[in-house]
Parts: structure tokens; sequence; C-alpha cells
């Protein structure tokens, strides 16, 4: 069983295209882990309608910020928007307000298609 569905915005996309493949691979394993298990080890809710999918691999903390698309009548779609390497603690700022920014281009685009 799937709690969700994850789709990868352009952003996310170029994102991983700049990773090395085992890199990927365990990303989308995590992803797809997630999906499936509702662990807040994998996702969780940041701040602002923004979620992190959550990947330690090869001792870098990777960071894939995400929102939820429900318009579509179904609880189960989420959107990636882009991804980083966390270096600190904290999700910066600014990362957050990028994911944000991205969420409402994608609903902007949505409504006037």
């Amino acid at each position: 069983m799937r709690f969700f569905e994850t789709l990868l915005l352009e952003e996310a996309d170029a994102f991983l295209s700049k990773l090395e493949p085992k890199t990927v691979k365990k990303i989308l394993y995590n992803i797809d882990l997630a999906e499936q298990t509702n662990d807040p080890k994998l996702f969780k809710k940041l701040q602002n309608e923004i979620w992190e999918f959550r990947i330690k691999f090869t001792g870098l903390q990777i960071r894939l910020l995400a929102f939820w698309d429900k318009t579509d009548g179904k609880n189960t779609l989420v959107i990636a928007t882009h991804g980083f390497i966390k270096k600190t603690d904290k999700v910066p700022a600014n990362e957050i307000a990028r994911a944000v920014r991205l969420r409402d281009k994608y609903f902007d685009n949505k409504l006037n298609k």
C-alpha cells in the first residue's frame, strides 16, 4: 500500500542529474520507502505546508523539499520542488522560501491551464 505518490518538478530533476548514480538510486529508494511506510525519519513536515524527504548517504545529508497537491480529489500526490545538500542542523530559510515559491508557481500554472 502506498500513502502517496511523488512527482519531481524540473528543479528536483536537475538536482538529481548532478549527483552520482548510486546517490540518486538511494534517494529514489528512500522516496519509494517513504511512500509505503509514512515514516517521519524519511518524510516530515517542516513549515508553511513544506515537507522534506530526508536522505543520509555516504556522509551527506540530502534533502528534497516537497508539498502536497490535493486538488484532484486524491490526497496522495506529493510534489518534490528541489533538492540540496544540508550542511547545518536546520534547513536554511532560503531553501524553504524557494520551495514555497515553487509551490505557488506550480498551483498558478495549474489554475491557468
